[in-house]
């Protein structure tokens, strides 16, 4: 029988695989076409929003103390400048790739981890501020980039209709 913390982590790393899959399938299924277009006029194109996730993503090693980022480079392009900065973005290929890599080994990490460790603050966070605020830990971080990737994959659906 599962204690009430183990359904409330299972529950949010439930939510962030679910929303995980959808971007994985929706990237999958649209044609490079779709994806290189804006999801509305003047907006992201597909290609900066899946590199935005994906750079988010990566960016969850450090933060919840599980290494360094996997591929650094792309919190420039994707992270500190705009879509239409000028910058050479990689190639959709390369995106999808980096996607898989990054989700498989924040699976790895994720299945590691026990109920109990979601609890503890995370490397954004001063332990002075944590003792303050313990809602400010690894799980709370798991459920707002889960919800970032809702929010992104709202913007990426209107490219299944061009």
């Amino acid at each position: 029988m599962q204690t009430q913390t183990e359904l409330v982590v299972k529950m949010i790393v439930d939510a962030w695989n679910t929303q995980n899959k959808r971007v994985d399938k929706l990237i999958n299924t649209l044609a490079e076409e779709q994806l290189r277009g804006e999801t509305s006029p003047g907006r992201n194109s597909g290609i900066y929003l899946a590199g935005h996730l994906i750079a988010v993503s990566d960016g969850l090693f450090p933060i919840l103390g599980w290494g360094e980022k996997l591929h650094p480079e792309l919190e420039n392009i994707f992270l500190k400048n705009s879509d239409k900065s000028g910058l050479e973005k990689p190639s959709l290929d390369e995106l999808k790739k980096y996607w898989n890599e990054i989700n498989a080994k924040i699976a790895e990490h994720i299945n590691a981890m026990k109920p109990e460790d979601w609890f503890e603050k995370h490397t954004a966070v001063s332990a002075e501020d944590f003792a303050k605020e313990p809602h400010r830990n690894k799980l709370n971080l798991l459920i707002n980039r889960t919800n970032h990737t809702s929010y992104h994959l709202g913007q990426l659906v209107y490219l299944e209709k061009k």
